[in-house]
């Protein structure tokens, strides 16, 4: 029996976490829950569950709520750390799960990792203290777990290249003169993936897979130049993974994100948890495309930011999240995102890539981007 405490429970990956757990019950127990602020999900969570261990990162003002012993960041920290917890998975929006996530690393649990943020704001830092603790990090989303699970194939010292593949988003075909009316509404319609409204917004503007090129490189070991993105519409294909005697492995299945989850609470085993099975003869063509630059500016950010190193990633991840945060609030356009996170990144002095360092670097970005914002309406 394995025992799983879920960060961020109330969200789409934290929702599905739960649902994996409830179609194992012989393998799979919850132990804690904990979430941004949604305490009423929180409750119906912990009650449906049998579950007392609670947290808030961010609890009623008045103090009220005594169910929730665990408050604030300090709080989760201490939460993962619990003798009781064997894997934790860490589902919260952005950098604040970087701290929880290092707590649990030094507990030696189990992190199974959904924030690719946490890696790309402090890659180095984490990984260093994963091997130090001897505490695994298991990827769940989809492209970083196709990724480990076509790498099996081989040593990792035989890779040559990995694909990770993208959606393109609601605008891949969308005439490039219109970006700039893009709609709220319009980028949380994304046409394969049902997520929370940061990682869809991300997913139109392509900066998660950006964000994902450079997570692999710190979960995998691998040089930037070995990462590549294709745009693949169908979602079925999530990641590739080319050796070098030019062999490519590839896995497949329908974009259902209870499958990546499922893969990481049971590794190395696995489980049928009664899934819609992929069917090839249904799908009937699988095409693949290289993204467009000019469409895409975000990716390219990425890259350039992955190549600058050091505390650069951080910054572009903390200017994204504020920018973000900024369009679904309607206080800039969509085509804003890029050019914000860009203005970061040429007024940002990049520094060595330390825990410390970053931590200052992510608040830096968010300050500056701030000052960038126009006023509230």
């Amino acid at each position: 029996m394995r025992r799983v405490l879920v960060l961020g429970s109330t969200g789409s990956i934290g929702k599905q976490t739960l649902e994996v757990i409830q179609r194992l019950p012989e393998r799979l127990q919850v132990v804690g829950l904990a979430t941004y602020r949604d305490y009423k999900t929180l409750l119906g969570q912990a009650q449906a569950f049998g579950v007392r261990a609670l947290g808030l990162l961010e609890p009623p003002n008045n103090g009220a709520l005594s169910e929730v012993r665990y408050r604030g960041v300090d709080g989760l920290c201490a939460m993962v750390q619990r003798a009781e917890v064997d894997v934790v998975v860490v589902a919260l929006g952005g950098a604040i799960a970087l701290q929880p996530t290092i707590a649990a690393l030094q507990a030696g649990k189990t992190v199974a990792l959904a924030t690719k943020e946490v890696l790309v704001a402090a890659g180095e830092a984490v990984m260093t203290i994963a091997r130090q603790h001897n505490a695994p990090i298991l990827p769940i989303d989809s492209e970083h777990s196709g990724a480990f699970q076509a790498m099996h194939a081989g040593a990792p010292s035989q890779v040559a290249r990995l694909v990770l593949t993208a959606s393109g988003g609601p605008f891949r075909t969308r005439p490039l003169h219109t970006f700039d009316a893009i709609t709220v509404e319009e980028a949380l319609q994304h046409p394969n993936w049902d997520m929370g409204a940061k990682i869809t917004v991300d997913s139109a503007t392509m900066m998660n897979k950006g964000l994902e090129v450079i997570e692999a490189q710190h979960l995998f070991g691998l040089r930037l130049e070995q990462v590549e993105v294709l745009i693949h519409p169908q979602s079925i294909v999530h990641a590739l993974v080319e050796f070098v005697d030019g062999s490519v492995i590839a896995q497949l299945s329908l974009p259902d994100m209870r499958l990546p989850i499922e893969y990481a609470l049971l590794y190395p085993d696995r489980a049928d948890i009664q899934l819609p099975r992929l069917r090839l003869e249904q799908v009937g063509q699988l095409t693949f495309e290289a993204p467009d630059p000019a469409r895409y500016p975000c990716l390219e950010l990425a890259y350039a930011a992955a190549r600058t190193g050091g505390t650069m990633p951080t910054v572009l991840n903390a200017a994204n999240e504020v920018a973000v945060r900024a369009f679904l609030g309607r206080r800039i356009r969509f085509m804003d995102i890029p050019r914000l996170v860009e203005q970061a990144m040429t007024a940002h002095t990049p520094q060595p890539a330390t825990l410390e360092n970053a931590l200052q670097a992510d608040a830096w970005a968010r300050a500056f981007l701030q000052t960038q914002l126009p006023s509230p309406a």
